[in-house]
Order: C-alpha cells, then structure tokens, then sequence
C-alpha cells in the first residue's frame, strides 16, 4: 500500500513538473509505457493468488486511472500555454503605420457611395437605411406591385424557406423599401438618400446577383416634376464634373410612380472613348417620376395633401462611367491588382468644395 502511494506521488509530482509536451509524454512512458512501473506491478499479479490478486488489481487500475488523468490534464494545460505564447509571440500591433508597399485602397464602390451622398447633401437630403432581409409588403405590394409581377417570381427574387405562417421573407430586389419605411414612421417633409446593396437572380458581364443602389426620395406639400429634373441635372453634372450636361427625359412605366421616366444625358463616342457631356449620342443612367398616390396611401400618407418624387440608379453602373471600368464582375473579385488601379487613396475623401475624385 505504501509502495503504490509512494509511486504514485512520484509519477504525479514528475507529471506535474514536466515543462513541454515531449517531457510529459516520457513521463506517461515511464509510467504507463510496456516497460513501465505501472505495467510491470500489472505483470506481476499473475504471482498472486486469487484474492489477493483481485485487491491488488483493483488498487493498480484505480492508480492506472489517475495517473492517465493526471497527464491528460497536464497536457491539455500545456497545450494552452503553448497556444498563448503562441498568439504573444505573433500578435501585430494594429497602431503602427502601415508598410509603404502594403498601402490600402478604397473600393470604387465606397468611393462613388461618398460622392453621391456628398452631391444630395448639400441638397438637403439625408442618408436612410434599411434591412436586407424583406418582407413582401415592404418590397413589393406596398409600392404598388400587384401580384402577377414578374419581379415576384422566383427567377427573379431571392426567397427564404417559407415559415409556419405561409410567408417567405426575401432579399431585398431594390433600395425602395426603406423610402416606405420612412413614409411610415415620419412625417412629411420628407427628403432622403438610400444607398445599399440589393440582390437579384442574375449573373453576366453587366449583372451580379448582389450590386448596390441608391435612390432618393422627396415627399411634401408642392413638389413637382420641375424640381425632379433640376435635382437629377444638378447631380449629373456635380458627380461627372461637367458645368454642361445635356438631359432629356422619356416617359416610361415604373408601378411605384406616376407618371414615370427615364432620365439619358448627352455623350460622345468618338474615337470609341465614351465622354459624358455635349455630344451626338445619349446614354441611359437612371428612372424617376412621380410617387404613385397608392404608394403614399399604402403608408399611410395623405395622397391629396402630399406628393414628391423618387429616382433611383445603380452605384456600379455610374462608377463604371465614370472611371472607365469595362467589367462589372470585376467590382467582387477581390483582386489587389484591380484595386491598386481603379481604387482611391485612404481618408482622400471626397467633397464638392475640393472636388469629388482627386
């Protein structure tokens, strides 16, 4: 009895002073190991008889047992150290300044997402968010979609399992449900800019199935279509910095206003380089038009007393425009090179005062 308790305050003592993994592994061998003290008492039971065999052999599978625990423990403790001397020894300080050739970029998308909300600032306008995750009411039947519109099918939209309830929550297909978010909850005047991203079944050279939009929105008591075309005019030659941006509006179809249009500015392709500016040709940048009274009333809104207008346009499609970039998958490869070329130098911020894209 004494022998086996003076063995066992031996192993665990040594077990317990053991410094490395590979110290307390010779530890375990020298104990537990074929050759080992524990084993060779267990080899020796077979010279005992029957009872005394069974005490004896209860006593040694009882310290087998501790011992393995005790290393066990041991182990898993200096494993833990090894893991914070570790993380001690390759921990980078986040405050010094960065290596020249490691220098950071901002994305294009970043950038116009400033530009734009810069340019509607200084008209008055605040920036509004919203969740990603829609409802149906939110995304389409409170703008005036009805219910056998394409948009609501499901090669078009994103849809979640459906819940116990029989609804399907979805990914929103367009910035527009915060502007009825903001219909619901404030009174007018209302002024807004909502940039985000938004997510549609498609993928090809000019569609991703996530991008980002902005739209704006206007809601008082004497808004008319004159002050939706002077706001769009001013921000085209404020975001493309040209004093003289010709602009011509279409009638076209929009469920969510009325009457609806869509807005081109005048280019030039000459020589197969696209200027914005005055020029022979056109180009299509955004849709506009009146808020739909049933939009206004679906929120809440007085159709009689109030009326606004909302626009909105693709921050990919301007900034490819703008900077030249010919692809719009290349916006989410997450390629260092594209972003060393196309991106903008951190904390050059943008501003109409200095200029937009320094």
């Amino acid at each position: 009895m004494q022998d086996l308790n003076q063995l066992k305050a031996e192993i665990l003592d040594a077990a317990a002073a053991a410094a490395s993994v590979e110290a307390l592994e010779s530890v375990r061998v020298d104990a537990l190991g074929k050759k080992g003290k524990v084993t060779s008492l267990m080899k020796g039971l077979g010279q005992l008889d029957a009872e005394e065999r069974k005490t004896a052999g209860q006593r040694l599978n009882a310290l087998k047992d501790e011992i393995a625990g005790a290393i066990e423990a041991r182990k898993a403790e200096l494993a833990d150290a090894e893991i914070d001397a570790r993380l001690l020894h390759e921990r980078v300080d986040v405050t010094l300044p960065p290596r020249p050739e490691a220098e950071g970029r901002i994305h294009p998308i970043s950038q116009t997402i400033d530009e734009v909300v810069q340019i509607f600032g200084e008209m008055g306008f605040a920036v509004a968010e919203g969740p990603d995750i829609e409802d149906d009411f939110h995304n389409f039947t409170a703008l005036n979609m009805p219910p056998e519109h394409p948009a609501r099918q499901m090669h078009d939209t994103f849809y979640l399992p459906e819940k116990a309830d029989g609804e399907r929550m979805l990914l929103r297909t367009h910035t527009s449900p915060v502007q009825i978010r903001a219909m619901q909850v404030q009174e007018p005047p209302i002024r807004i800019l909502v940039p985000g991203r938004t997510y549609r079944c498609d993928s090809d050279m000019t569609h991703t199935p996530m991008f980002h939009q902005f739209e704006g929105l206007v809601i008082d008591e004497t808004t008319h279509m004159g002050h939706l075309k002077g706001c769009l005019i001013e921000f085209c030659r404020a975001y493309f910095e040209v004093d003289d941006v010709p602009a011509r509006f279409r009638p076209s179809h929009f469920p969510f206003t009325e009457p609806s249009a869509e807005m081109d500015i005048g280019c030039s392709r000459e020589g197969g380089e696209l200027r914005i500016g005055a020029g022979d040709d056109w180009l299509e940048i955004l849709g506009c038009g009146m808020v739909h009274p049933n939009v206004l009333e679906a929120c809440g809104v007085d159709s009689n007393k109030y009326q606004g207008f909302a626009f909105g346009m693709g921050v990919e499609r301007v900034a490819m425009l703008k900077y030249g970039i010919p692809d719009l998958r290349t916006f989410f490869d997450a390629d260092i090179r594209w972003l060393h070329h196309y991106g903008f130098v951190p904390l050059d911020l943008p501003a109409l005062v200095s200029g937009l894209s320094r």
